[in-house]
């Protein structure tokens, strides 16, 4: 686990594979914490949106992030962002927010911001972390690493399911072409389609994964 004091267990995958509810459930039956990575995103861009930024603005969102206070606060098994003693987990699948999270995520400064978080977070908890560089960037010494896939068109009719109207192929180019931390498989990650699977199918795959890895699961 390399400088990271408590067990973390890395969910990769692109948009709308399933890999949040997965690490939700993942995390409730371990009781670990669940980390998001995604909220925290979605958490500054909203800030970048409300200063009246956006993510094309490179250096005065890095600016503004270099000046905000930003926590993360556990609530149960489960961990929110608040941006200047402000909680925006309601606006977090704002329309314009889908519109930016892209860009504002992939500047530097915001990742290093969410970065922080994360390994701060593991410092004190054991967690299961979702996002599309945890395995390969955040975590990489972590041997708990899984990468959760789906095809295209699936992943597409999830996320209309969801209510959201982004695109997943322009989604797949934005997080794979930037050039910080784009969405890789770590090498050493378990993949799983879940294309044809249930949750409970996917969450089982995990859990059968890490018993096999020596770590104690109770069921």
């Amino acid at each position: 686990m390399g400088l990271d004091s408590h067990c973390v267990i890395a969910i990769d995958g692109p948009a709308a594979s399933g890999k949040s509810t997965v690490a939700r459930e993942v995390a409730r039956r371990l009781g670990f914490v669940y980390l998001n990575s995604g909220a925290m995103y979605r958490a500054l861009t909203w800030y970048v949106l409300e200063k009246g930024l956006t993510g094309t603005a490179v250096d005065q969102v890095a600016a503004a992030i270099a000046q905000v206070r930003v926590r993360s606060e556990m609530s149960g098994l489960a961990s929110n962002i608040i941006i200047n003693d402000i909680n925006p987990a309601e606006h977090l699948r704002d329309a314009r927010v889908n519109r930016e999270v892209s860009q504002v995520s992939a500047i530097p400064q915001v990742r290093s911001v969410v970065d922080g978080l994360m390994r701060e977070s593991a410092l004190h908890h054991n967690l299961v972390v979702e996002g599309r560089d945890i395995g390969s960037i955040v975590f990489p010494n972590t041997p708990f690493k899984f990468y959760i896939d789906a095809s295209p068109e699936v992943r597409q009719r999830r996320r209309e399911a969801e209510g959201q109207r982004d695109e997943i192929a322009a989604r797949d180019r934005a997080d794979s072409s930037r050039v910080a931390a784009p969405l890789v498989i770590a090498e050493d990650a378990l993949v799983i389609d879940s294309s044809h699977l249930t949750i409970d199918g996917v969450v089982g795959e995990i859990i059968g994964r890490l018993k096999m890895k020596g770590l104690p699961v109770n069921g």
